[in-house]
């Protein structure tokens, strides 16, 4: 029988809290009457007991559906044990530590560094070497006249809100987004229709306007959290950090928030280098900087993080994609709008039928994220806890014709850590304008094509008397018309002889005659079609996807004595960060010398591994090493053959010296699994397991 839903909890809390109330009332009133018996009394306030009771019980299921209490507290004592871990293990911590830190700045250590390399590592094979894209690497420093054309120097901005007595800031959403969720999971008398409000909010909240944010601060009394002093009204925040250009200081420049601009202003080289040819794609991996008004979350919300990004450019009218069948079977988590805004949770969905249904806009797209999935899947994230987000009305760029988030969830909740968008043609349109080098493709005929097209020929000499310095701005006005634009025109002065016309640049209509322009359909025979090539891009916050992994691999086990839990990393072979250790059983130099010569053939093979001859248990250094995800270990006791044991299971093997490191390469590239190793080869138990 499914569980009872988290609306259903709370109407039958508010039942049960009105008989209470009115139970207590009843009790009140015999008390007060001074007429009923003393049994009535009693049994009147045993039943009030009793429905006290129920009470109590309906608020602790719909504390434990919401989260609260046991659940809240779980999620907060998983996230400090995965980061205690990881901080104690040097995997990451914070920057400039002994300065006590700046927030939003982190410093990965050794086994983190690894990890991360790995991720990147097998990022390019999975979608740089697969799908054969053009790699490039660009300067972090971008001069202002690019993140104008692109629109970053204008929008690219957070809704910020300040204490109006301190000065601190905040994120706006984030402070509604808090006030919601808390409500939610700590005010179980919240009544139905305001829990319905709150979980709209938290569905919607990206899409929400400055104003309305502001309106639904005020409306909740929502303050400062540290100081508990009112707000300031939400305003943006440019995120960019500014810099200069060489030593005048007159050249302005940003550290660049996102790599993606480096790609576009290269789209004329590159398009040359791969033959002239769409579709095709360009890949570029570097670090990106954002000034987060508070950041928090740890490696969630970081001001320098690292990012993967890719282009891919495709004809606007043929966004079909030739590998598309080998992910349209792909079943996972999918959240589009429609569900979002009617309350409903993610679905399973096709991805073949999300497309042919329209939800995903097109096929690139639509390959694009199951890509995506199969990329995360590998890492080792979860497919119960991932989920593909489509983007509401307000949170989609004007330009963009779909967008989705894989988003991950952790004991922050859903975090998104890759964006997949179909961005039309808006940004190479808006390099091409911004710079005047024409950043588009052509697509040959092998016939000659008999074409109409619009002619709009204005008069500079009758536009000059008539406009004199404006006229310009209205000759380009006139010329940027659309075929609609231009034939309302045509029809108007024909029959009028002038007619008003808007030019934005100057701000007001002005009038034009018949003299002025004119405006007609040609036939012309082409021998090629130029266009603005559409790109669809997925972007990948790569901290991001590796905290979610840190906590989707984490997990503990008792010790043998069961006296305490042991802390163990999950990661697959492929992103661990060392894929062997080699331990001499006992200190003994024949043992050593073996050590040495496995140790030899990994490093020959390629394989990262440590040796640890240090004279603690072996249980404990299996510990150890299960602590930083260590796959595999080869326990030497032996001169001619050794055991090699899998970390999850605890299962070992027997194997011949010289087999290790073959053995080893396979398992962590996946040419095998330990399923096949352990039928393959004998098994052993022995002291060393018996240790742990």
């Amino acid at each position: 029988m499914a569980a009872p839903s988290e609306d259903a909890l709370r109407r039958a809390l508010a039942a049960r809290k009105a008989a209470v109330d009115a139970q207590a009332e009843a009790v009140r009133a015999l008390k007060a009457g001074g007429g009923a018996s003393k049994a009535d009394v009693d049994a009147a306030v045993e039943a009030l007991k009793a429905l006290k009771v129920e009470a109590g019980a309906a608020a602790r299921r719909l504390q434990q559906a919401v989260g609260a209490g046991a659940g809240g507290a779980a999620r907060e004592e998983l996230r400090q044990a995965v980061v205690n871990t990881l901080e104690r293990k040097l995997f990451y911590i914070p920057s400039f530590k002994i300065y006590r830190g700046v927030a939003g700045l982190y410093d990965y250590g050794p086994p983190g560094c690894r990890v991360k390399a790995n991720v990147l590592s097998f990022w390019r094979q999975h979608f740089v070497l697969e799908e054969n894209m053009l790699e490039v690497d660009c300067p972090c420093v971008t001069p202002e006249v690019v993140l104008k054309a692109s629109g970053h120097v204008e929008k690219f901005t957070d809704l910020m809100v300040k204490d109006e007595k301190t000065g601190t800031c905040y994120r706006a959403d984030h402070l509604l987004k808090d006030f919601c969720k808390e409500k939610l999971e700590k005010d179980l008398a919240l009544p139905q229709e305001k829990a319905d409000e709150f979980k709209r909010i938290l569905a919607i909240l990206d899409d929400l306007s400055a104003e309305e944010l502001g309106a639904k601060i005020k409306e909740y009394g929502i303050v400062a959290p540290d100081t508990k002093n009112p707000l300031s009204d939400p305003y943006p925040f440019n995120l960019m950090f500014q810099t200069s250009i060489g030593p005048t200081g007159l050249s302005v420049g940003y550290m660049r928030p996102e790599t993606a601009q480096g790609i576009f202003v290269n789209f004329k080289d590159l398009y040359y280098y791969n033959g002239q040819k769409l579709p095709f794609a360009a890949a570029q991996i570097g670090q990106a900087f954002r000034n987060e008004i508070s950041p928090r979350q740890g490696l969630l919300r970081v001001r320098e993080f690292t990012l993967a990004e890719i282009e891919h450019f495709v004809d606007p009218e043929d966004k079909s994609h030739p590998k598309f069948v080998d992910v349209a079977d792909l079943e996972f988590l999918m959240f589009p709008r429609e569900l979002q805004l009617s309350g409903e949770s993610a679905k399973l969905m096709k991805l073949g039928e999300a497309v042919s249904k329209g939800t995903v806009n097109n096929e690139t797209l639509g390959y694009f994220i199951g890509r995506v999935y199969l990329f995360l899947t590998s890492l080792g994230i979860d497919k119960g806890r991932l989920r593909f987000r489509q983007h509401l009305p307000n949170e989609m760029a004007h330009y963009a014709a779909d967008c989705w988030d894989a988003e991950i969830e952790c004991s922050y909740g859903w975090i998104e850590c890759v964006g997949i968008a179909d961005r039309s043609a808006y940004d190479l349109k808006a390099h091409t304008d911004k710079s005047g080098v024409p950043l588009v493709a052509h697509e040959k005929f092998s016939k000659p094509r008999e074409v109409e097209k619009l002619v709009i020929v204005p008069s500079k000499k009758d536009l000059g008397l008539a406009f004199k310095g404006n006229q310009k701005m209205v000759l380009e006005a006139l010329e940027a018309m659309s075929e609609k634009e231009a034939f309302e025109m045509k029809a108007e002065l024909e029959t009028k002889g002038e007619t008003n016309f808007k030019v934005c640049t100057l701000g007001k209509d002005v009038v034009i005659t018949k003299k002025m322009v004119s405006i007609s359909m040609e036939k012309k025979l082409e021998h090629q079609r130029v266009f603005t090539p559409s790109v669809v891009e997925p972007s990948f916050g790569i901290g991001r996807i590796i905290y979610c992994l840190f906590e989707h691999s984490f997990y503990t086990r008792p010790s043998k004595s069961e006296e305490e839990q042991l802390n163990v990393f999950r990661f697959p072979p492929l992103v661990a960060p060392i894929k062997c250790t080699v331990f001499p059983l006992v200190k003994n130099q024949e043992f050593d010398d073996a050590a040495k010569v496995i140790a030899k053939a990994l490093t020959t093979a390629g394989i990262s591994h440590i040796i640890d001859t240090t004279a603690i248990s072996i249980g404990r250094r299996y510990a150890r090493t299960d602590e930083i995800g260590v796959p595999f270990a080869v326990t030497v006791d032996s001169a001619t053959n050794v055991t090699i044991r899998e970390r999850d299971s605890k299962e070992q093997v027997r194997v011949d010296i010289d087999e290790v490191a073959p053995v080893v390469k396979q398992l962590t590239e996946g040419q095998s699994t330990w399923t096949d190793v352990s039928a393959k080869y004998p098994a052993h138990v022995g002291p060393q397991s018996e240790q742990e």
